[in-house]
């Protein structure tokens, strides 16, 4: 027994030793890396998730109807100012912009109706009161139609010219249902120039597209 425990206590500095060597070399493993120990899969993934919906919503939904806002502004005065390259997509299509120069370049009788029909109605209400004559309506209204008739022909022929040549320039498609081109164009004709948005290219009449 003596010879045996002489034989285990001449083994135990070795021990010690190989413990002591393969603790030296497990930290110096440790922290001549990142510094710290390699993390698990599923710790690494959930550091990297990010949450889909964002904290403040209401914030979150004010911040993108300011940017809305913000973008239909600066649509609105490129369309006042007649900045073609920063209005909506819809008023940079060739086509429509071959329209508002057409509807520009003409005379059309139809921007003047509004206030031609305000001022018609004016004269009525005033006559009907202080002539108390049944002529004093019945003479107004027929006026008042008979603009409005000459509106219809005069927007009539200018979408028929202008019809043939948006699909000689441009093909069927810019005249097509979808691309609403007939009431576009009808709609600018009986709008006062001044009030036209987007704003005509040119001060004067008389510019016609090529």
């Amino acid at each position: 027994m003596t010879w045996n425990k002489k034989k285990d206590e001449a083994h135990k500095p070795a021990d010690d030793a190989a413990q002591s060597s393969d603790t030296k070399h497990t930290g110096t493993a440790q922290t001549t890396g990142k510094g710290h120990p390699t993390p698990k899969r599923k710790d690494a993934q959930a550091q990297n998730l990010h949450p889909l919906v964002p904290v403040d919503r209401k914030a979150s939904a004010k911040a993108a109807k300011a940017r809305i806002r913000a973008k239909e502004d600066a649509q609105y005065e490129a369309m006042r100012t007649g900045d073609i390259n920063n209005m909506p997509k819809s008023e940079r299509l060739p086509w429509r912009v071959y329209i508002r120069d057409y509807v520009d370049a003409r005379f059309n009788i139809g921007e003047f109706f509004v206030p031609v029909a305000v001022i018609i109605l004016i004269a009525s209400m005033v006559m009907s009161v202080t002539v108390r004559n049944v002529w004093t309506t019945i003479v107004p209204m027929v006026l008042l139609y008979a603009y409005l008739a000459a509106v219809i022909i005069d927007v009539a022929v200018m979408w028929h010219k202008l019809k043939k040549k948006l699909i000689e320039k441009y093909g069927e498609a810019s005249v097509a249902k979808g691309t609403r081109s007939a009431s576009y164009a009808w709609s600018r004709a009986i709008q006062l120039r001044r009030w036209r948005l987007p704003k005509p290219r040119y001060d004067k009449r008389g510019h016609w597209p090529e």
